[in-house]
This record gives structure tokens, C-alpha cells and sequence, in this order.
């Protein structure tokens, strides 16, 4: 098996990163706001969307607007759901719009409306993954969701869509359709890069083989592959017998040997494989 790592766990240094992920991650939500959404009008969701509307048809400045709903929504979310939203979340709420300020002077990267959804919402989606990174949010209608969550009993994703839908309906109003339908390819932009950040790009593999020769695969995992195996019971669906699954996780790098050796050994032998998006443990990633 893969040799295990000396990690030295400095509770310290964590939480320093915390806050580090926290502060980036509103930055880049707050350029990718004024550079990319803004100026193009596009709405998705948020209390950005609303300082986008309002922007609109009352010129209040957007860093203003987004202090004066998230800053209440803060209070209201540490009052109805419990002080489990720290100094962090706090940080974040204050932080991003103050970065709105900072750099609402500066010209837009782009007024193509496509463009703007599409990298407003990679931007967006960056930046609130690395704010989930630090164990935080940035505040906003998630605390909302979460309060009406709890006082009617539907779900947080039905929460959260019934709040970002309202605010994509009124931005369909307030502007035209087409800016409607790009704040919807922002928002599904923002939740794929969220997860992309949260997960990774990195794929790895998990193989379970079922194989007459099991004790040959299994050290040839073991010893030509460097990677650990796992015995599952099983038993035949048609003869009821006993037959042991073997399961592993390799990298995409290691998937093409694997198969080669299970089926050197065992040319009839059947395996199943499937992605597996995160993988924490000895041989990946720490948690």
C-alpha cells in the first residue's frame, strides 16, 4: 500500500488558512460582480442580484445596498438558527461588499452579456467555494433559505431556488427575457465551479472486480500497483455461492494498468467501475 505521509496537524495554521479563504474567496466574488455582472445587468440570484436591480432603476450604489440587506440577514440568521454562523460568516459579509466599493471604479472586462454570465458566474462560483473552504459563507439569501427553511419545512434547495427564482423573475421584468435566461447560465455556471472547487478537477476510479483468481489480483493490486484493496462479501446471485468483490480506488493514470493486469490474469473476470469524485485517505488527499 501507498507508504502513509507524516502530516503535522497545526490547528493554528488552519484556521489562519480559514480566514485566508474567506477574505479571497469575497474578493473574487466582489470583482467578479463589478466586472462581469454588473455592468451587464445580469441578476442571478443573491443579494448581488438585488443590488444589481436596484442599481438599475434607482442608481443605489451596489456595495451599499448589499450592506444594508446582509448585515440584517447576519442578525436575523444568528437570532433564528443559533450563533453557529461565527465571525467568519460575519467577515464575509462585510468583507464582500466592501470590496464592491473598493473597486467599482474599475472598467469592465467585458459588456458582452454571454461572456458576463458565463465568467461572472465561474468567478462567483470560485469565489463562494473557497469562502465554503474556510467553513464560512458570505451571507446573503443563503441565510434566508435557511430561516424560511426552518419555519415552513421545505427543503433548503427549494428555499434557495423559490428565492434566487424570484430575483431571476424580477430581473426578467425590470430588464428584458434575455437578461432573465443569462442570470439562469450564471447561476448553473456559479453551482458547477462551487462544486468543482469543493471537490476538485481530479478524478479517480473505483474498480470492484469479481474474478475466479482473487488472490492473484489482489496482490498484484497490491504490489504492482502500489494501491490498497479491499474484500467485499458477496455471494452469487444465480448459484448463491460465495464470490468476494474486490474493490480499489486508482488514479486515472493507474486505471489503464489495472485493467490490464486483471484481465492478464483473469480474462473472463468482471469489473465495474465508476468515477469518484473525492477521495480522501492514504494514497489522496487529507481531508
Amino acid at each position: 500500500m501507498k507508504k502513509k505521509r507524516n502530516t503535522v496537524h497545526n490547528p493554528g495554521l488552519e484556521k489562519l488558512f480559514e480566514y485566508v479563504y474567506i477574505l479571497a474567496g469575497s474578493a473574487v466574488v466582489a470583482i467578479a460582480f463589478n466586472q462581469f455582472l454588473l455592468p451587464n445587468q445580469v441578476a442571478s440570484g443573491g443579494v448581488s442580484g438585488i443590488s444589481t436591480i436596484l442599481n438599475s432603476l434607482l442608481g443605489w450604489e451596489p456595495a451599499y445596498v448589499q450592506w444594508a440587506f446582509n448585515i440584517p440577514l447576519f442578525i436575523a440568521g444568528v437570532i433564528f438558527l443559533g450563533g453557529r454562523y461565527g465571525i467568519k460568516t460575519l467577515i464575509g459579509t462585510i468583507f464582500l461588499p466592501f470590496v464592491v466599493f473598493l473597486t467599482k471604479g474599475w472598467e469592465p472586462w467585458t459588456l458582452d452579456p454571454l461572456l458576463g454570465s458565463l465568467f461572472g458566474g465561474i468567478g462567483v462560483g470560485l469565489g463562494l467555494g473557497l469562502a465554503f473552504r474556510g467553513k464560512a459563507s458570505t451571507g446573503g439569501t443563503d441565510l434566508a433559505a435557511q430561516i424560511i427553511h426552518k419555519f415552513t419545512g421545505l427543503s433548503l434547495g427549494t428555499c434557495v431556488a423559490l428565492i434566487d427564482g424570484l430575483i431571476v423573475l424580477t430581473a426578467t421584468v425590470v430588464f428584458d427575457i434575455e437578461r432573465g435566461l443569462y442570470a439562469l447560465i450564471s447561476l448553473y455556471v456559479t453551482s458547477k465551479t462551487i462544486d468543482m472547487v469543493q471537490i476538485g478537477i481530479g478524478r479517480s476510479k473505483m474498480a470492484m472486480v469479481i474474478t475466479a483468481h482473487q488472490d492473484e489480483v489482489r496482490e498484484a493490486i497490491l504490489h504492482k500497483i502500489d494501491r490498497g484493496v479491499t474484500k467485499l462479501s458477496a455471494y452469487g446471485g444465480y448459484t448463491d455461492q460465495e464470490r468476494p468483490v474486490l474493490m480499489c480506488v486508482v488514479d486515472q493514470t493507474e486505471f489503464t494498468r489495472l485493467k490490464q493486469i486483471v484481465q492478464t490474469i483473469d480474462p473472463s473476470a468482471f469489473v465495474i467501475v465508476t468515477d469518484a469524485s473525492e477521495v480522501l485517505g492514504e494514497g489522496f488527499k487529507r481531508a
